[in-house]
């Protein structure tokens, strides 16, 4: 059985969905970096932080959601 790093690594390379939501992931990584290096956030960089974190967790839930797939179907393969 592959491990959890493996699949991951797999699915980055053959399915285009589990990719795409890894790169919005990174890019709202990246965004939000940005966001808290501010000394002075405005008012609508904390509403932006908000955003993305709750956008960040929701693509991570769909990635871990494919994840959960491919293990089950390899595993009843």
């Amino acid at each position: 059985m592959p491990s959890s790093d493996a699949l991951k690594q797999d699915l980055l390379a053959t399915h285009e969905g589990f990719r795409k939501l890894y790169e919005e992931h990174r890019d709202c990584e990246t965004r939000l970096a940005a966001l808290t290096q501010k000394s002075l956030p405005s008012q609508e960089d904390e509403a932006e932080e908000k955003r993305l974190k709750v956008h960040k967790l929701a693509l991570k839930d769909r990635m871990e959601a494919i994840l959960r797939e491919a293990r089950e179907s390899r595993i009843s393969a």
